[in-house]
């Protein structure tokens, strides 16, 4: 890292239950669902949750943060030991308990207990944010950061400072160099306006120029981050690289630590928040807070989630749920309508439409000089842009039928005039059970033909 002190995360750290089982019947006295429990997890939560994240990235992290003497902070602190360095400030009270009930990994209720007062900062407390490289404030309303804020606002005229804000807590200090609220909560804070894209840049803005913060990034969510600075018109959207599917639980602490860490390294703000938005996306898809590796006593890094471009993990997990795997392939130099009708066609198959496409080399050989026209990496790029395409992967050879034999999808899918018994692939397939399938392709597009065209309208 490239600032001399270690991250130093300020906040409130509750203490996150998650009740998980299935709901297959109603109670005979009321029409509630019975929950038939399987597991019963607790995990820090809020700043807690938040500087675990940094650490397990591998920042070096003191923890500022309020916990009392009941049970529940005992569990934050067990937890948390061996992690990261923790400070404590007193709190007058218990430490708040958020109990969430699931059901097929779905929420059905929560259950929210305890809560107290912060007391004041001690020397050691100052002495930590004196000597801190870089701040997180992962406000969650319950006044931790309060009780140090001349001391963040000293460090904020030195140091970066992102702020996590939440509506029930207090303004960020001034000179933050980062604001991470989301839609939602920039909503609460500039009631009034509308929802949309436009609307929420505005509103970074505004927030931007009322709390004199050198950025603010309103995290969207499946859609990314919108980067607002104070009197610019000009915001930037930072999107996820790919939908993720899990639990949203905990990401807006991801991507805050993520945020820090990054600026901690030297990295700009747009640097940061477009890192922050990968990071929250592979978060997510991993589990999101509940993610038991998390908090795996080995402590090792739980594995980075899948982006939809990893074809053979898309596969497994497709057939483990029952569902069909469909695969086409060919070299998708220039895309044009009839690839996309094929693609969108050879979707509807299946469960999953994986794309095996040849690389540069393989399609060189197959068309000769001059291609490819478009390099690899593009070509992939503009295939998993598609949403009828769920993974893309590429093979050297001059055939598939390889990398099938690793796919080993159930249906493969070509395109145009072939007989499936003239298609080498057809024996491969049926290996395993597998079937080839020729669909119709649309008549006059094709490469080569815009290539020619191309020619001619530029020799003119």
């Amino acid at each position: 890292m490239t600032t001399a002190g270690p991250l130093v995360v300020v906040g409130d750290t509750l203490l996150d239950q998650d009740i998980e089982g299935e709901a297959g019947r109603l109670a005979p006295d009321a029409p509630a669902p019975v929950i038939d429990v399987r597991s019963d997890r607790s995990r820090p939560g809020g700043a807690g949750l938040a500087a675990a994240l940094a650490a397990r990235a591998g920042a070096e992290v003191v923890l500022v943060t309020a916990l009392g003497r009941d049970a529940a902070a005992d569990t934050v602190r067990r937890a948390l030991h061996g992690r990261l360095t923790l400070v404590e400030l007193p709190l007058d009270g218990t430490l708040p308990v958020k109990t969430r009930v699931l059901a097929g990994r779905r929420p059905l209720v929560r259950i929210d207990r305890g809560g107290g007062r912060p007391g004041a900062a001690d020397d050691a407390v100052r002495e930590v944010l004196a000597a801190a490289g870089t701040v997180l404030v992962a406000d969650y309303g319950r006044h931790t950061a309060r009780a140090v804020r001349a001391e963040l606002a000293a460090a904020a005229r030195h140091v970066p400072v992102v702020w996590d804000p939440h509506p029930k807590g207090d303004a960020p200090v001034a000179a933050a160099r980062l604001v991470t609220p989301n839609a939602a909560e920039a909503r609460a804070l500039l009631p009034g306006s509308g929802t949309t894209l436009a609307d929420d840049a505005r509103r970074g803005r505004a927030l931007a120029e009322r709390w004199r913060a050198a950025a603010v990034a309103v995290t969207l969510g499946a859609r990314g981050a919108l980067l607002t600075r104070p009197a610019t018109d000009t915001p930037m959207l930072l999107p996820a690289p790919y939908q993720a599917d899990g639990d949203p639980c905990g990401a807006g602490d991801c991507f805050a630590a993520v945020c820090a860490a990054a600026l901690a390294d030297g990295a700009l703000p747009e640097e940061a928040v477009e890192r922050a938005v990968a990071e929250a996306a592979a978060f997510v898809s991993a589990g999101g807070a509940g993610n038991a590796a998390l908090w795996d006593p080995a402590g090792e890094p739980a594995p980075a989630a899948r982006p939809p471009s990893d074809a053979y993990a898309l596969a497994r997990d497709v057939r483990a749920r029952g569902g069909t795997v469909v695969a086409t392939g060919g070299c998708f130099d220039l895309l044009h309508a009839g690839h996309v009708g094929l693609l969108e066609s050879a979707r509807r198959i299946g469960d999953c439409l994986i794309v095996c496409v040849n690389s540069d080399a393989s399609l060189a050989r197959l068309k000769g000089p001059g291609r490819p026209l478009n390099p690899l990496p593009d070509r992939i790029r503009v295939l998993s842009a598609l949403g009828s395409v769920d993974a893309v992967v590429s093979f050297d050879e001059d055939s598939p039928e390889a990398l099938l034999g690793k796919l080993r999808p159930d249906i493969w899918v070509k395109g145009g005039d072939y007989c499936v018994e003239d298609l080498p692939e057809a024996e491969t397939l049926r290996g395993w059970g597998g079937q080839a399938l020729v669909l119709p392709y649309l008549q006059g597009r094709s490469t080569t033909g815009l290539a020619r065209r191309a020619a001619r309208s530029a020799s003119r």
